[in-house]
């Protein structure tokens, strides 16, 4: 399906590297024009140098997204750089355990920070831009936000955040046709998952005892998958949907997994 994304001009936050990856793979095959925010000067070059070398068009704004300061920058150099903006994918993030019991005020404050303050402060500087063209939003959530986890509270406290950030600005920019969704990821094998099965003791084994559990085909939830449905939320091939929270789990967050 073409999604009608050649030429549009979509930032995606912490785009070098997993999901965020994977979403700038996507975009890039359907002929829009990525361009990745971060902090990862040699990624975020590398991969923009990989795409370009295969004819594709990247675009890239150097940013710590927990600096207010330095994401006005970032998205001053893309309008001067594309002339436009027409959509942002809020993925940057990191389930940093930060718990109850043996977390800090001041590291549940740096979670949240880390976590969700990005995603407004984002969405606030790209909105003049997206008023222009109906353009979208489009958020990267957790099933933690859910369901819990146990030992994150700031990462989990952000995910929901971001959960009614999605439902309260699709109400708020209903007057300018910007459409606003969510896309909640529970078990993908992303290399930070991929960091976290390697620190138990027997790391095959957890990652059996997880896939067992998802109900559609006993399978972890690929990259692509998720990119594919952000690309599709992100276009206007899904003009009249706005205010959704959309699992991306093979059923793994709202299924009764007793009877599989």
């Amino acid at each position: 399906m073409d999604l009608g994304l050649k030429g549009k001009i979509i930032i995606v936050t912490g785009g070098s590297k997993g999901i965020g990856s994977g979403i700038v793979s996507v975009l890039s095959e359907e002929g829009a024009i990525p361009v990745i925010v971060g902090r990862d000067k040699d990624t975020i070059l590398s991969t923009v140098n990989k795409y370009r070398e295969r004819n594709y068009q990247v675009g890239y704004a150097f940013a710590e997204l927990t600096d207010p300061k330095q994401c006005e920058r970032a998205v001053k150099k893309i309008i001067d750089d594309f002339e436009k903006i027409d959509g942002l994918v809020n993925n940057a993030g990191v389930n940093d355990g930060v718990g109850l019991e043996k977390g800090t005020y001041e590291d549940f404050l740096n979670s949240i920070n880390k976590n969700i303050a990005h995603y407004y402060k984002m969405a606030q500087l790209v909105l003049p831009e997206l008023k222009k063209n109906k353009g979208a939003i489009v958020n990267i959530g957790s099933k933690v936000s859910v369901t819990g986890q146990g030992g994150t509270s700031g990462y989990a406290a952000a995910c929901g955040g971001r959960n009614t950030l999605t439902r309260e600005w699709a109400v708020e920019l209903i007057p300018y046709s910007i459409r606003v969704n969510s896309v909640i990821v529970a078990e993908c094998y992303t290399p930070l998952y991929k960091k976290w099965i390697e620190s138990f003791e027997d790391p095959k084994e957890k990652l059996v005892s997880i896939t067992n559990k998802i109900p559609l085909d006993k399978r972890m939830t690929t990259i692509e998958e998720i990119a594919n449905t952000v690309a599709f939320l992100i276009s206007e091939k899904s003009s009249h949907t706005t205010g959704q929270l959309i699992y991306v789990d093979g059923g793994y967050t709202h299924l009764d997994r007793a009877i599989f």
